[in-house]
């Protein structure tokens, strides 16, 4: 889903930049950007080092003058019951779902200050909000975390940084891809019902493209029949 943001964004005048462990896939993006009359650059990162966090950081600055938008948009979602203590599991969740949205955010909020502007974008989900369980307890704590920071961050810094939470519930977007454990297929048939991802990646468009005096706190987005 961040390639579809960023070809979205670009292709509605901004200079994007893509971030991502697969630098491969990022060149791809870049090259199909740039054949469609945008700009874009590519760097290879891995969100749960934050030494790579910040150095990506500032090196868009250093090559393309600014940084004015940061999403937040790595996640992982296993689905096993917590019975099954499968701790390796909740040290990568912690680590790419909440600590890689913190490190984003130590990376940028310094230079978003110091400018006195900066949007940042965290991709949460509706089960930061709505208990996910059983299965998803674990990860539900990682989104409830990164949607109070969310908030917090807001309090803090709303007088001149905008902080939007995007939750969305079942969408057919890079999260439901990897999902893997012990009840995954349970849901799976539950994401049958899943949006596109462009409605995820409108909402992000959304938010950015807001007015100075306009701060989008958190979007909420699922299909029309879904409960969660």
């Amino acid at each position: 889903m961040n390639f579809q943001t960023a070809r979205l964004l670009a292709a509605r005048g901004a200079r994007v930049v893509v971030a991502a462990r697969r630098k491969d896939r990022l060149d791809a993006v870049v090259a199909d950007i740039a054949a469609s009359g945008g700009t874009a650059r590519a760097y290879a990162l891995d969100v749960t080092d934050k030494t790579q966090v910040e150095a990506a950081v500032a090196s868009v600055v250093a090559d393309i003058g600014r940084l004015d938008v940061l999403v937040n948009n790595a996640g992982l979602m296993p689905i096993r019951p917590m019975s099954e203590v499968n701790t390796d599991e909740w040290d990568q969740m912690i680590d790419v779902n909440l600590k890689g949205v913190l490190y984003g955010i130590a990376a940028a909020l310094p230079r978003f200050l110091a400018q006195e502007s900066g949007r940042i974008i965290i991709l949460s989900a509706v089960a930061g909000i709505k208990m996910f369980a059983p299965g998803g307890t674990v990860y539900s704590g990682t989104r409830f975390a990164v949607s109070a920071i969310s908030e917090g961050l807001r309090q803090e810094v709303g007088d001149q940084i905008r902080v939007t939470s995007i939750e969305p519930g079942a969408a057919d977007i890079n999260l439901k891809h990897g999902m893997f454990g012990t009840t995954s297929d349970t849901v799976l048939d539950f994401y049958k019902q899943a949006i596109l991802a462009s409605s995820v990646v409108r909402a992000i468009a959304f938010a950015i493209e807001q007015p100075e005096n306009v701060d989008i706190n958190a979007i909420v987005l699922r299909p029309t029949s879904q409960q969660l």
